[in-house]
């Protein structure tokens, strides 16, 4: 199962560039997007908010804050958030247990399906994707 014709190829952008509560914003206009495309409801709609969080918080503390965030509509969901910055995220070697930061890039590697990043003209866009059929049978994946 995946996006139905009308879905496919939808793409939603929401600008953030100095924009107070992104990560709130970002959820919210996510929220709405997955519903308007019959993808909420899931345990995976609700992953997938989890993951957007993490992306913008992302962009937030260590990309020079959110410019953009789109979502496009397919045989999976494309998240990308763009951000100010060229420098590559990278994960640590292992999270520290019992302290807080370092989680973010091990939430986004197993919620997601694919992710990664491409650089901008003016920094970067980290991407994720979940395909289609998690978010209308809300089947969890396997990583």
């Amino acid at each position: 199962m995946s996006a139905g014709p009308s879905v496919k190829g939808q793409r939603r952008r929401l600008a953030l560039a100095g924009v107070a509560g992104a990560v709130s914003k970002g959820r919210d206009f996510t929220r709405r997007a997955l519903r308007d495309w019959g993808w909420a409801g899931t345990e995976t709609s609700e992953d997938t908010l989890l993951l957007v969080s993490e992306l913008l918080t992302n962009a937030s503390l260590h990309g020079g804050g959110c410019r953009e965030l789109v979502l496009t509509a397919g045989d999976a969901l494309l998240i990308e958030v763009c951000d100010g910055t060229t420098t590559l995220p990278t994960r640590r070697q292992a999270p520290r247990h019992g302290l807080p930061g370092g989680h973010g890039l091990y939430v986004v590697d197993r919620l997601s399906d694919r992710w990664g990043t491409r650089l901008l003209e003016h920094g970067k866009a980290v991407w994720a994707e979940i395909d289609a059929s998690r978010l209308v049978s809300g089947t969890a994946s396997e990583h």
